[in-house]
């Protein structure tokens, strides 16, 4: 039984490193949820499709858990929040410096490196305020 149990856990060992480094204790919901979101290479998505490919895979979640799942991976540093607009936020795998088109018929997200977007100037913050980062989101449409 031993064996088969170490055997279950070694698809886990990358995320449960992951989620340690992050300062996360590796719950098995944190785990299932991790693996879904970091297997599949960047990615952006929201908490209900998430928790519609927790279902499909068999995880016994909720859409709450889920939520509160991304929420902590994200103060974690793991991901990154993008809100598009009011009530819907994406959740993004790549925390490097980038910024997004959105696909305003489909709601699809698309890195823009870094480097491809200038800003002449940022405002000063307010006093005792300092800019954290600057998420550019260039709203496109396809056709006329």
């Amino acid at each position: 039984m031993t064996e088969l149990k170490q055997t279950e856990q070694r698809p886990f060992t990358p995320i449960v490193q992951r989620l340690r480094a992050a300062g996360l204790r590796p719950t098995s919901q944190r785990l299932y949820l991790a693996r879904l979101l970091f297997e599949q290479g960047d990615r952006h998505v929201t908490a209900e499709q998430l928790h519609s490919e927790a279902q499909a895979a068999r995880i016994p979640v909720s859409l709450a858990t889920v939520y509160n799942t991304l929420h902590q991976f994200t103060a974690a540093g793991l991901l990154r929040e993008l809100v598009i607009e009011s009530g819907r936020s994406y959740f993004d795998t790549n925390v490097t410096n980038h910024h997004h088109f959105f696909f305003e018929e489909n709601g699809a997200l698309v890195d823009i490196p870094g480097e491809h977007v200038a800003l002449a100037s940022i405002p000063t913050p307010p006093e005792g305020a300092k800019v954290s980062r600057v998420d550019v989101v260039v709203r496109v449409t396809r056709g006329k």
